[in-house]
């Protein structure tokens, strides 16, 4: 590696970054040009390797405006061999104040399609050498238009009616099935939405459906049509059974309000729940692995406050493919 040169950009330079060929162009981003415009992307978070002049690694710590929690690893590009992209991350994170959280994009269904492997295992392989570790995955799924199951009429479904209903509900549920865009919450707003998402979710309670069954609360989803895209934010159970008529009230909320499309986010290795959407008509758009530095867990670090629909960041402008 004795001809590379790994350096940050200088202002001025986005054209440089896009110099690189784009190795998935069906994971649809925002280009690096825009990121620097919504203040998101900065150049000195900006790594590139250089061989002759010609980039030949990436990568781009995002950070959206009003946020003063740590960046994290949005671009990660390699056409090299991994020790390269290794010793980018390890150069990066030196002047970064050390390593950052990796969320690593890839198409749906990404391990099954050998062309989409040979392109990402490189990069993965690189955030390993530079001291990272795989934490999880987590699965984007898109509804777009596809007919709704029938009701079984066993359950009825009505507006919550206010925070404190909201809250007792969440108090209750101990791992919500859908939780739509944590990752940017967290790093934003410092909130963790499994437990507190009426300090991300702003809107007013009507937004939210319960799920009865004789008179009982069974489940719990809130719904937002005015941040990035119609999405479900949380869907949290008290009874399995209830996951796929909630699911399907949820997306007509949404639906009456206008919404052709809706998104969801399920941790991969939620089966049940991912199959559930499938039944329901969701399809996976696309998958983000999650790397944090080996000595750490993942990151709760305290950030200015914010809200769904202030902190529609970078990284969560995917819609439908």
């Amino acid at each position: 590696m004795t001809d590379l040169v790994i350096r940050p950009l200088v202002a001025g330079e986005e054209s440089l970054f896009e110099s690189m060929p784009d190795p998935l162009p069906q994971l649809r981003q925002v280009d690096y040009a825009d990121g620097i415009a919504g203040g998101g992307y900065r150049p000195e978070r900006t790594w590139v390797a250089l061989r002759a002049g010609r980039v030949v690694a990436r990568a781009a710590w995002l950070l959206p405006p009003g946020a003063v929690g740590a960046p994290w690893l949005e671009r990660f590009d390699l056409n090299a061999e991994p020790e390269v992209g290794a010793a980018l991350l390890r150069a990066a994170h030196e002047a970064l104040g050390g390593p950052r959280s990796y969320y690593a994009a890839a198409p749906a269904h990404w391990r099954r399609r050998p062309e989409v492997l040979a392109v990402i295992k490189a990069p993965m392989a690189a955030a390993r050498l530079a001291g990272l570790v795989e934490r999880g995955e987590r699965l984007r799924c898109s509804w777009t238009g596809t007919p709704l199951p029938a009701a079984s009429g066993r359950y009825t479904f009505r507006p919550a009616v206010d925070a404190a209903e909201i809250n007792a509900m969440v108090a209750r549920i101990a791992e919500p099935d859908v939780l739509t865009g944590k990752e940017t919450a967290r790093a934003v707003g410092g909130v963790d939405l499994a437990t507190d998402p009426l300090a991300w979710l702003t809107g007013p309670a009507e937004d939210w459906r319960i799920a009865l069954d004789a008179g009982k609360p069974v489940g719990l989803a809130g719904t937002a049509g005015d941040a990035c895209y119609p999405l479900i934010a949380y869907l949290g159970l008290l009874d399995e059974a209830v996951r796929g008529e909630l699911l399907a009230e949820a997306v007509e909320v949404l639906a009456a309000g206008g919404a052709r499309e809706v998104v969801a986010d399920v941790d991969a290795h939620r089966v049940a729940v991912l199959a559930e959407l499938e039944r329901t008509g969701f399809r996976q758009l696309r998958s983000r692995v999650l790397f944090e530095p080996a000595a750490s867990a993942p990151s709760d670090s305290a950030v200015t406050p914010g809200s769904a629909v202030a902190a529609c960041s970078v990284a969560d402008r995917e819609g439908s493919e």
